[in-house]
């Protein structure tokens, strides 16, 4: 017989920050999702908001393999007829490089009510500059 695990108490989360200045996409994104979900935690349990915030700084200078910078393309449909949009990487990259990474997250969080609120707390920013340093982020280093 399987036993549930509660934790006791609160959870404890705190803030991380991450530079995604040169870092691989795909590896950047597992990372974060990692931290999320508080797989990172001795007492993980899933389904329950254990996960810390993550803040994510410089996410212009992302970087990708070179073929799937020119063959990479994002889709999104407005659900009218002929509503099919379609961006392609470099002008994504150019325009809202926060979606690259939060799109490139959300695929590898759960599709749920849990998932929506891990993505509350993923906070991403193009530039070196954001309004969380009151919450003193630890950095986080991508391996």
């Amino acid at each position: 017989m399987k036993k549930t695990y509660v934790i006791k108490g609160k959870a404890e989360s705190k803030w991380w920050l991450v530079d995604a200045q040169d870092q691989k996409l795909g590896r950047l994104a597992t990372q974060i999702a990692h931290v999320l979900m508080g797989k990172h935690k001795p007492d993980f349990t899933p389904g329950v908001l254990m996960g810390d915030s993550v803040i994510v700084i410089n996410a212009a200078g992302i970087s990708v393999n070179p073929t799937r910078e020119k063959e990479k393309v994002y889709y999104r449909h407005s659900d009218y007829p002929g509503g099919l949009k379609a961006v392609t990487f470099p002008r994504m990259l150019e325009t809202h490089p926060d979606r690259i990474i939060k799109i490139a997250v959300w695929g590898m969080l759960p599709h749920n009510k849990h998932g929506r609120k891990l993505m509350k707390r993923l906070k991403i920013y193009g530039g070196s500059e954001h309004p969380h340093t009151g919450q003193n982020p630890e950095k986080l280093e991508i391996k």
